[in-house]
Protein backbone atom coordinates (compact mmCIF):
# COMPACT_ATOMS: atom_id res chain seq x y z
CA UNK A 1 0.00 0.00 0.00
CA UNK A 2 1.25 3.70 -1.04
CA UNK A 3 2.58 5.57 1.92
CA UNK A 4 0.57 8.56 2.76
CA UNK A 5 2.21 12.23 1.64
CA UNK A 6 3.24 14.47 4.57
CA UNK A 7 1.09 17.15 5.02
CA UNK A 8 2.30 20.26 3.12
CA UNK A 9 -1.27 22.14 2.66
CA UNK A 10 -4.41 20.29 1.52
CA UNK A 11 -4.15 18.15 -1.94
CA UNK A 12 -0.69 19.00 -2.98
CA UNK A 13 1.37 16.78 -4.91
CA UNK A 14 4.46 16.72 -2.77
CA UNK A 15 5.13 13.44 -0.83
CA UNK A 16 7.95 11.53 0.40
CA UNK A 17 11.10 10.61 -2.30
CA UNK A 18 9.85 7.61 -4.38
CA UNK A 19 6.25 7.36 -2.93
CA UNK A 20 3.40 6.47 -5.32
CA UNK A 21 4.49 3.42 -6.51
CA UNK A 22 5.43 4.32 -10.10
CA UNK A 23 4.71 2.21 -12.80
CA UNK A 24 4.45 1.39 -16.52
CA UNK A 25 1.35 -0.48 -17.60
CA UNK A 26 2.92 -2.59 -20.86
CA UNK A 27 1.04 -3.68 -23.28
CA UNK A 28 1.05 -4.79 -27.02
CA UNK A 29 -1.38 -5.86 -29.61
CA UNK A 30 -3.76 -6.42 -26.85
CA UNK A 31 -2.66 -9.69 -25.59
CA UNK A 32 0.47 -8.85 -24.01
CA UNK A 33 -0.33 -7.12 -20.76
CA UNK A 34 1.97 -6.39 -17.87
CA UNK A 35 2.48 -4.05 -15.03
CA UNK A 36 6.27 -3.10 -14.41
CA UNK A 37 7.02 -1.80 -10.98
CA UNK A 38 9.72 0.94 -10.93
CA UNK A 39 11.99 0.26 -8.31
CA UNK A 40 15.78 1.76 -9.15
CA UNK A 41 16.85 5.00 -9.94
CA UNK A 42 17.69 3.65 -13.41
CA UNK A 43 15.79 1.63 -15.33
CA UNK A 44 16.79 0.52 -18.82
CA UNK A 45 14.30 -0.76 -22.14
CA UNK A 46 14.86 -2.82 -24.22
CA UNK A 47 16.04 -6.38 -25.96
CA UNK A 48 19.30 -6.55 -24.60
CA UNK A 49 19.30 -9.76 -22.36
CA UNK A 50 20.84 -7.19 -19.30
CA UNK A 51 17.49 -4.54 -19.97
CA UNK A 52 15.55 -4.45 -16.41
CA UNK A 53 11.90 -4.44 -18.61
CA UNK A 54 12.89 -6.59 -21.82
CA UNK A 55 10.76 -5.85 -24.78
CA UNK A 56 11.46 -8.37 -27.77
CA UNK A 57 11.68 -6.36 -31.05
CA UNK A 58 12.87 -3.04 -29.35
CA UNK A 59 16.60 -1.80 -29.73
CA UNK A 60 19.50 -3.23 -27.57
CA UNK A 61 18.67 -0.48 -24.93
CA UNK A 62 15.82 1.57 -26.31
CA UNK A 63 14.82 3.90 -23.42
CA UNK A 64 15.95 4.95 -19.85
CA UNK A 65 13.70 6.14 -16.99
CA UNK A 66 16.00 7.90 -14.47
CA UNK A 67 14.85 8.99 -10.98
CA UNK A 68 15.92 12.58 -10.35
CA UNK A 69 16.87 14.95 -7.56
CA UNK A 70 13.91 16.30 -7.79
CA UNK A 71 11.86 13.26 -7.61
CA UNK A 72 11.17 13.10 -10.94
CA UNK A 73 10.78 10.20 -13.14
CA UNK A 74 13.01 11.14 -16.69
CA UNK A 75 12.20 9.37 -19.85
CA UNK A 76 14.83 9.68 -22.69
CA UNK A 77 13.92 7.75 -25.70
CA UNK A 78 17.46 6.26 -27.63
CA UNK A 79 15.76 4.22 -30.16
CA UNK A 80 12.25 5.06 -32.48
CA UNK A 81 9.26 5.83 -30.64
CA UNK A 82 6.02 8.19 -29.96
CA UNK A 83 6.73 9.86 -26.90
CA UNK A 84 2.78 11.88 -25.00
CA UNK A 85 5.08 15.46 -24.89
CA UNK A 86 6.43 16.97 -28.01
CA UNK A 87 10.00 17.32 -26.08
CA UNK A 88 13.06 19.17 -27.97
CA UNK A 89 16.09 16.98 -28.82
CA UNK A 90 18.76 16.78 -26.43
CA UNK A 91 22.31 16.08 -26.88
CA UNK A 92 23.11 13.66 -29.39
CA UNK A 93 19.86 13.85 -30.50
CA UNK A 94 18.17 12.47 -27.26
CA UNK A 95 14.11 12.48 -26.39
CA UNK A 96 13.15 13.54 -22.78
CA UNK A 97 10.58 14.33 -21.05
CA UNK A 98 9.22 14.38 -17.33
CA UNK A 99 6.71 11.63 -16.69
CA UNK A 100 3.30 12.29 -14.82
CA UNK A 101 0.59 9.58 -14.72
CA UNK A 102 -0.98 8.83 -17.64
CA UNK A 103 1.91 9.48 -19.99
CA UNK A 104 2.14 7.29 -22.89
CA UNK A 105 5.15 6.59 -25.01
CA UNK A 106 6.17 3.67 -27.55
CA UNK A 107 8.64 1.27 -28.08
CA UNK A 108 8.12 -0.49 -31.31
CA UNK A 109 5.22 -2.67 -31.06
CA UNK A 110 5.13 -2.26 -27.14
CA UNK A 111 2.46 0.74 -25.34
CA UNK A 112 3.43 1.62 -22.72
CA UNK A 113 2.07 3.97 -20.06
CA UNK A 114 3.58 5.57 -16.65
CA UNK A 115 1.41 5.51 -13.39
CA UNK A 116 1.96 7.21 -10.06
CA UNK A 117 -0.43 7.47 -7.45
CA UNK A 118 -1.96 11.12 -7.73
CA UNK A 119 -0.70 12.27 -4.05
CA UNK A 120 3.10 11.78 -4.99
CA UNK A 121 2.53 12.89 -9.00
CA UNK A 122 4.20 16.54 -8.41
CA UNK A 123 1.65 17.83 -11.27
CA UNK A 124 -1.09 19.68 -10.72
CA UNK A 125 -2.20 20.32 -6.97
CA UNK A 126 -5.66 20.42 -5.17
CA UNK A 127 -6.93 18.11 -8.01
CA UNK A 128 -6.62 19.86 -11.32
CA UNK A 129 -7.82 23.15 -12.03
CA UNK A 130 -11.50 24.80 -11.67
CA UNK A 131 -12.93 26.17 -14.87
CA UNK A 132 -10.38 25.14 -17.54
CA UNK A 133 -6.82 25.82 -18.28
CA UNK A 134 -7.02 29.46 -17.66
CA UNK A 135 -8.55 29.62 -14.19
CA UNK A 136 -6.21 30.56 -11.56
CA UNK A 137 -4.73 27.78 -9.21
CA UNK A 138 -3.24 28.80 -6.18
CA UNK A 139 0.50 27.86 -6.13
CA UNK A 140 1.59 24.32 -4.23
CA UNK A 141 4.56 25.01 -1.15
CA UNK A 142 7.85 24.75 -2.18
CA UNK A 143 9.04 21.33 -3.08
CA UNK A 144 10.87 19.19 -0.31
CA UNK A 145 14.42 18.64 -0.38
CA UNK A 146 14.81 15.28 -0.97
CA UNK A 147 18.74 14.86 -1.00
CA UNK A 148 18.65 13.14 2.76
CA UNK A 149 15.93 10.15 2.04
CA UNK A 150 17.81 9.83 -1.56
CA UNK A 151 21.02 9.26 0.48
CA UNK A 152 19.34 7.22 3.35
CA UNK A 153 18.20 4.87 -0.24
CA UNK A 154 22.24 4.83 -1.64
CA UNK A 155 23.38 3.68 1.91
CA UNK A 156 21.37 0.99 1.51
CA UNK A 157 22.35 -0.01 -1.87
CA UNK A 158 25.77 -0.20 -0.19
CA UNK A 159 27.84 -3.38 -0.91
CA UNK A 160 25.17 -4.45 -3.24
CA UNK A 161 26.25 -5.52 -6.70
CA UNK A 162 25.96 -2.66 -9.58
CA UNK A 163 24.41 -4.01 -12.80
CA UNK A 164 25.14 -2.48 -15.69
CA UNK A 165 22.46 -1.97 -18.02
Amino acid sequence: MSEMPEKHGDMTTHASWGAGEPRLLVSRDDADRSVFEITGDRVSLGSAAGSDLLLAGADPVHATIVHDDRDEYVLTLHGEGEMNANSAEGLAGERSEILRTGARFTIGEWTLVFQRDEFADHGRPFGGREGGELSDQPPQPRRPDYSAERAGQESEREGQEVKDG
